[in-house]
Order: structure tokens, then C-alpha cells, then sequence
């Protein structure tokens, strides 16, 4: 009698259909975990924002808090050899540059209204895309208190006072 070598046609689907139950138990997890990984990151975002803007309004008091994530990032293109109230050289060119490019899946926005000195700013920041990179929102405003929102669809960044305000705060 002849002895066959290798797996036979059978043995390798059983084989090839248990992995892909596998995948599809495993691949939503991990999706979730990545989104729970970018929300993490958007709050701490958040925090590292209020802290440079209250750094900001320290170094610049005529200017208030600043009017935009690149005031308070370093300038584009050369280091931060000498900080200004337009590139404070507080935060990394990652998060300053958020508004257009997404850190962590989250773009985000500050508003400052004048007149100067900006008394205070609003900073949210939302999903890039929404269901894959994150679900909540967030924002805060210059009282420092963190709020989150779970939108039901794609969302801008809260630009305002009483947008921030309904949310709810973490």
C-alpha cells in the first residue's frame, strides 16, 4: 500500500476555516481596542492644549490665550530656537499641525475670539473618521474641564462655547 505525504484537500479547509473564525472573533476586538487607544490619546491631547494655553497667557499676557494650535507649536520648518507669542514652541509639531493632518485619528481646533487679550478659547477635537479612528468628541474651554460627546455620525470639532457646553463632562 502506498503511503500518502502531506494533508489532503479536507484536512486543509477544516484548517483554513478555523483560522478565519478565529479572525472574525479576534479582528473586532482589536478594532475596538484602537479606537479606546486614539480616544485615550485625543484626552490627553486635550490636556496637554489647556496646559500650554494657560503657559501661553503666562509668557504673553497681551495676547491672551492663543488664537491657534500653530501659536503655541514650534515654527514650520526650523526648531525652536527663539519662542514667540506666534510659534510658542509649547507643544510638538504633531499637535500643532492636528487642525489638518489627524494625530492619533483625531483632528482638532482652537478658538480664541478676540479682541486681544483673548480672554478665553475653545479647543475640541473629533474623529477623523468617524467608527474607525473614534467615536466620542471632546472639548474644553479655558475652565479646563474636559467634556466628551458620542455623536451619532461624523462631527467637526466644537468651535464654540455653547457647543462645548452640552457636553458632557468627563
Amino acid at each position: 500500500m502506498k503511503r500518502q505525504k502531506g494533508f489532503s484537500l479536507i484536512e486543509l479547509l477544516i484548517v483554513v476555516s478555523i483560522i478565519l473564525i478565529i479572525a472574525a472573533i479576534a479582528i473586532p476586538s482589536l478594532l475596538r481596542a484602537r479606537i479606546n487607544a486614539n480616544e485615550a490619546s485625543a484626552v490627553g491631547s486635550l490636556r496637554t492644549i489647556n496646559t500650554s494655553q494657560v503657559a501661553y497667557q503666562t509668557a504673553y499676557p497681551s495676547e491672551g490665550y492663543a488664537p491657534s494650535l500653530l501659536a503655541l507649536g514650534p515654527p514650520s520648518g526650523t526648531g525652536c530656537s527663539a519662542p514667540s507669542s506666534a510659534s510658542a514652541c509649547l507643544i510638538d509639531s504633531s499637535l500643532a499641525n492636528a487642525g489638518t493632518a489627524p494625530k492619533s485619528g483625531y483632528l482638532f481646533t482652537i478658538t480664541a475670539p478676540g479682541p486681544l487679550p483673548n480672554m478665553t478659547y475653545v479647543v475640541g477635537g473629533a474623529a477623523s473618521a468617524f467608527n474607525q479612528s473614534g467615536v466620542r468628541s471632546f472639548c474644553s474651554m479655558e475652565d479646563g474641564v474636559l467634556r466628551a460627546l458620542t455623536p451619532t455620525s461624523q462631527q467637526t470639532p466644537a468651535t464654540t462655547a455653547a457647543a462645548c457646553g452640552a457636553y458632557t463632562a468627563l
